[in-house]
């Protein structure tokens, strides 16, 4: 039986308010709930390095929804996504300044996108991780400051889409997994999913 079978019988809740997320979810047909955003701490021990950090916050976002799943056929999503760049985060900019200034440490450079992802049960949690690489051209300043005043980016970590224009005549290669680029490795979680649900 396909997992889009079994999933009926579940409920799944992403803990999310990514649009990039609930875009990918619906994509991949997955019944699901959106649930309401709440408050998260998402401060992390500085001994964590590269997917560590994603893998840890997705964690502590599952904690924080906790209480949603009331009963063996609750599922609940929640991930994080980070840009790492020479054994550094780079996270979502403060501002206009804080955009075009991580923007240029990106320019012809390549980086690592980390997606850590965790899938909680009432009495089970597992979790996962997706590394993709990505490289960028060289982008001049008008490039820069043309993305950040048009698309604000100013909700995603390193300051950029995949799916926006700068992604488009900005990035040469990517290799790995594009959709975690844009926020959830879509195929890692249906596979995750089933493995789980399988494993009861």
């Amino acid at each position: 039986m396909m997992l889009l079978n079994i999933l009926n019988e579940y409920k799944i809740l992403l803990g999310s308010q990514s649009p990039r997320r609930k875009q990918l979810i619906e994509g991949a047909d997955i019944p699901f709930t959106l649930l309401p955003s709440i408050d998260i701490d998402e401060s992390y021990p500085d001994s964590l390095k590269g997917k560590e950090i994603p893998i840890y916050l997705a964690v502590q976002k599952a904690n924080a929804y906790q209480p949603y799943l009331v009963d063996e056929k609750t599922i609940l999503v929640t991930a994080d996504t980070i840009v790492w760049l020479n054994g550094s985060i780079l996270g979502k900019p403060k501002d206009r300044t804080d955009a075009i200034s991580m923007l240029q440490s990106l320019s012809g450079k390549k980086h690592i996108v980390y997606t850590g992802v965790c899938i909680k049960m009432k009495h089970k949690t597992t979790t996962f991780y997706a590394e993709t690489y990505v490289y960028f051209r060289k982008l001049s300043s008008a490039e820069i400051e043309y993305y950040v005043d048009t698309y604000r980016p100013y909700d995603k970590a390193g300051s950029y889409g995949a799916q926006e224009w700068v992604g488009y005549v900005g990035i040469e290669k990517i290799k790995g997994s594009y959709f975690n680029v844009m926020g959830l490795p879509i195929q890692k979680l249906y596979l995750e999913l089933k493995k789980m649900i399988n494993d009861k």
